[in-house]
Formats: C-alpha cells, structure tokens, sequence
C-alpha cells in the first residue's frame, strides 16, 4: 500500500476490509511505471495507446476525402449487422443492475461495512445531475424531438406534424436519453467503485476482472481491457467535443450574426478546428489550476448556468404545455418502454430510426462509460448497492426529462400552436442551430443564446479536463495523483484527436469512432456483469462467513460501536469508534 498524494483511491478503506477482504497480492498500482520528463506512465498502456492512436490519426489524413466515405460504410457495416447486439446489450445491463440493486447484495456498502460517506446526499444527487447534464443533451435537446416530429418512428405508426407525432417524438427521445444510458454508467460505475473501494485494487477498468484473472490483471490481459477503455474514452469524448464545438461554432455565428448584426463569424470546419484549439486551451489551463482551483469551479458554475437556462425557459416559454408534455412523454415512454427496448424494425418499419439513431447512441452511451462511471465511482464510497444504482439510475433519468420536455416540448409547442420558425430554420440550416432557433423565440433571445454557447464551452472544458483525468488514471497503472504535465499532455491530446478526425472526416468520422470502439467495449462490459456478480457473491458470502462473525463480536466487545444488520441479519453497517481495530 502507498502513502502520501499516490494513494489511489481503492486504497481508502482500511482495518476489517483490508483485513477480511483485500486480495492476497503483493502487486501496487503503478509500481512499474516510468517516471520521467515529468510523467508517470505505464510502460505498456501509454506507449502502446500513443502508437495506436497515432496510426489512426495519420490513416485519417492520408485517406484525405476517402475518409468520409470509408467512416461512413465502417458506421453502417455496425448499425446494420450489430444493432441487435447493442440493443440486447444494453438489455441485459438494465436486468443485471437492478438484480444486484434489489436482491440480497444490496445491502453490500461500497468500501465496506466501516465506509462511511464522503458527500451528504444532496451534494451527491448534485453531481450526478451535473455528470447527466452534458454537450449531448445540449445538442440535442431542440433537434432531436424536432426531427421525430416530422420523421415518425416507425415503432409509433403516428402522421407527421401532429399531436400524436409530438408525443411519440417526447416518448422516443426519453428513451434514447432515460434509464438505458444511466444503467451503462451505473454498471460501469458499480464494478469500478467495489473493486477499487472494497478490494483496494488499482482504479482501471483491468481491476474488475479480478475474479476471472487474479494477478493476471497486471500483465497483458489487464494491458489490452485498459488500452480498449482508453480508446473507447478518447473516442467517445471526441464525439462529444466534435458536436460542442459545432454548436458553438453555429451559436457564436447565429447569436452574432443573425441575432445581434455585431460579427459574421464563417460555420465550417476549419473555424470549428480553431475553436477547438482556442477551448482546449482553456481547458489546459484549467488543467494547470488543478482539481479544486479548475474543474470543481467550471462544475460549479456549469450547474448554475444550466439552471438558469432551465429556470429561464421554464418561466418566459409555455409552462403549462412544458409540463403536461412532461407527465404525458412519461406516460408515453414508460408504456413503450420494454417494447421499444427490443424493437429492431427488423420486420417492419422503422428501422432507419434504430440504426441511425439509438443504435449509435448505445455505442456512443458505452463508449462514454469510462469517463462517467469514473466519476461516479469516486463519488459514490459509503453508499450500498440498492441506494447507488437508485440513485444513479432514477434520479439523473428523470431530470434529464424534465430538460428535454422543458426545451423539446417548447420546440413542438411552437410548432404545433407558435409560428413554427424554430423547425423551419432547422430544416434550412441543420442540427446544431436549433437550441438557438428556439431561444430566439422568446423574450431576451439574445442574452439565452449567449448563455446556451457560453454552457457548451464550459461542458467542452469541464469534459475534457474530466477526460484527461480518466486516461490519466488508465495509462498510469491506476494511480490516483498523476503529474499535473500529464494531464495536460492528454487534455492537448483529445482536442487535437477530436480537431483531426473533424478535419480528415467530419462529424460523421467522430460519430463512427465512437460506434466503432463502442462495440468491443460492450463486449468488455457483458464479461463485467459476470465479474461484478462474483465480486458481489464473494463478498456477502465473507459477511456470512463465522470468520466475519467472530471479528465483529471482538470489535463489539473492544470497542463502543453499533452494528447494524439487514433483515436476514447480514452486517451492512458499523457506527462508532471499534477500539483496537488496525488503521
């Protein structure tokens, strides 16, 4: 175990979890790492991962205008072969979390029976909001509803531009945008925090398969499961920073231009690159200012302008239409749910909207789920099971339906009732001018326009020095504190992918990376549900072992503590101070 600032995270927990239910391993994360030039490094991960990635970079540029093209088939050799795979996938990660959440390991607290909560309950319903709350969202909370209105899917059987075809469109993007994503990053964020939290292993993907590998995780099967999840990272978070910065890139012009007449600024690739560049630059700063100094302030102020922009369109658009949109795309969406969840439009219509659109979000959603699950890990020690995934499950699900109702719902209301200029200038001009379209609808259209793009570049910085975080930890052997010069180096290093594989091959190059390194990885995390299980299996059977009974009567007779039991009185819970236990 290590001391001072290299303590990872896994190793918090100590005296009975250290004692009962730590693996026997000599092996310490990052003790084979290359310190030099002022990195910390993992002498396979990170050399391999920049070679690799280097390779598809330079065949990117190479190809030069038969990249858009090669992307474009890779993209629809996935969403026409594998869109089952994707579907039944993430089925079966929505079945998996809530049996661990609702049968007997839900009463297993993540770090052990001793954890107690780093954060009160409402500062982490708080974050998880924020990680829910993202560039995606942004993006395509106005086009997405809009798009379904005038192409019903064909799961729904409604006419286009009516009020049937506006429910389906709440009902079809809910689904898209519910409880299937946050069951991928609850997953994901379950084995992440038991293995590192409750068995003190290294805070990488190679540590959930612990059960299967053993010490194995620290050679070249635990290599190749971290150099996938830095690739599914970086890939995904490019998507994410490739649709950013061409909303910025339309709001900036729309909000200037149009809106305001101050400065034409030019929509195209070769601006969204220098924006990319600009941001990026200010998230490296950010990254220099560190933790607390750059992302928790970025967060903190992502929170407040996400909920004045809610809050603002909330009181000036239609209220009431916003919230009966609401309550009716719930009703909507929860009686489609289990239909729509296998529906592959494989023997009917519909199909398109599969493929080109949930399709490429499961992957999207699953190549995204390093990154969130991450976070969530880190956040969620002294939590049980039943109350993590609720949580993580439940409540982000839901907030993100009141923002897609609150700026979906006032797109279709000005459709339906208004004079329909938001879905007419984003039939004219596209995707990523229709939260701006909308906004300008209403009072102070503007200043709202200017907060919206103001938001997306705060999400963009926040993503990326969160990012560089996540491969941080992943090309460092698990190390929890890495040089602040390495974050940086990856910080730099996801724009510039993201900047280059917009130039070499548009939007659609990114959104196929992310699909392309999405499907390996959902096959990662279908051996993950197995490996969490037998994690979880393990670890209540040491609760019920007479080994863990005696301990706790020792600790019980040593020292003034409370034990609490479940109902089928299996320890979940120790409160007090149990003299004579070991730090």
């Amino acid at each position: 175990m290590t001391d001072g600032e290299d303590k990872p995270v896994g190793e918090t927990s100590d005296g009975l979890q250290v004692e009962l239910f730590h693996p026997d391993s000599e092996r310490e994360p990052g003790d084979t790492n290359i310190q030099r030039w002022g990195f910390d490094v993992h002498p396979v991960v990170f050399p391999v991962a920049l070679l690799l990635i280097g390779v598809f970079i330079t065949a990117t540029l190479v190809l030069g205008e038969q990249a858009a093209s090669t992307y474009s088939n890779i993209r629809s050799f996935f969403e026409g072969n594998f869109g089952w795979f994707f579907l039944l996938a993430v089925n079966i990660f929505i079945v998996t979390i809530l049996y661990f959440a609702l049968g007997k390991y839900g009463t297993i607290r993540i770090g052990g029976v001793e954890a107690e909560k780093e954060f009160s309950d409402f500062s982490w319903m708080a974050m998880l909001f924020s990680a829910g709350m993202g560039i995606g969202l942004m993006f395509f909370s106005v086009s997405e509803p809009l798009f379904y209105f005038q192409n019903v899917p064909g799961f729904f059987g409604a006419e286009g531009g009516t009020g049937a075809a506006a429910s389906a469109a709440m009902a079809q993007t809910f689904f898209h945008w519910g409880f299937h994503p946050w069951a991928i990053y609850g997953l994901v964020g379950l084995g992440l925090a038991f293995f590192s939290f409750n068995r003190g292993l290294p805070l990488t993907f190679r540590s959930v398969f612990w059960p299967l590998l053993g010490d194995r995780i620290y050679g070249w099967p635990g290599h190749v499961i971290d150099l996938v999840t830095v690739f599914a990272t970086l890939f995904g978070l490019a998507t994410s920073l490739g649709i950013g910065v061409s909303q910025v890139n339309t709001g900036l012009s729309y909000v200037g231009g149009d809106m305001l007449g101050l400065v034409n600024i030019p929509i195209g690739t070769n601006m969204q690159v220098l924006l990319i560049a600009g941001i990026t630059a200010i998230a490296t700063l950010s990254v220099a200012a560190g933790l607390d100094g750059g992302v928790k302030r970025l967060s903190t102020l992502n929170l407040y302008l996400m909920m004045g922009l809610l809050g603002f369109l909330l009181i000036v658009g239609p209220t009431v239409y916003i919230f009966g949109a609401w309550v009716e795309g719930l009703g909507a969406y929860f009686g489609s749910l289990l239909s729509l969840s296998f529906f592959t439009g494989t023997m009917g219509t519909g199909q398109g909207t599969v493929s080109a659109w949930t399709v490429f979000y499961w992957a999207w959603w699953i190549s995204w789920s390093p990154f969130v699950g991450m976070f969530i890990a880190r956040i969620s020690k002294g939590r049980t099971v039943r109350e993590f995934v609720m949580g993580v499950l439940f409540l982000p699900a839901l907030f993100s339906t009141l923002w897609l109702s609150t700026f979906g719902g006032s797109a279709l209301f000005n459709s339906l009732v208004g004079n329909g200029a938001a879905l007419a200038t984003y039939n004219e001009v596209g995707q990523t001018v229709a939260m701006f379209a909308l906004l300008e609808q209403f009072p102070l259209g503007a200043i709202s326009g200017a907060l919206a793009t103001l938001l997306v570049i705060t999400f963009f910085v926040t993503s990326s020095d969160s990012g560089s975080l996540v491969i941080d930890h992943l090309t460092s052997g698990g190390k929890h504190d890495v040089p602040r010069a390495q974050r940086i180096f990856w910080a730099v290093t996801e724009g510039a992918v993201a900047a280059l594989l917009l130039y070499g091959g548009g939007l659609g190059a990114l959104q196929t990376a992310a699909i392309a390194t999405g499907f390996p990885f959902a096959l990662i995390l279908l051996l993950m549900c197995f490996t969490v299980y037998m994690g979880l299996d393990n670890e209540y059977e040491i609760l019920e072992s007479e080994q863990f009974a005696d301990r706790i009567q020792d600790m019980t007779a040593e020292g003034d503590i409370d034990v609490v039991t479940s109902g089928d009185e299996v320890v979940t819970d120790i409160r007090g101070d149990p003299e004579g236990t070991d730090d």
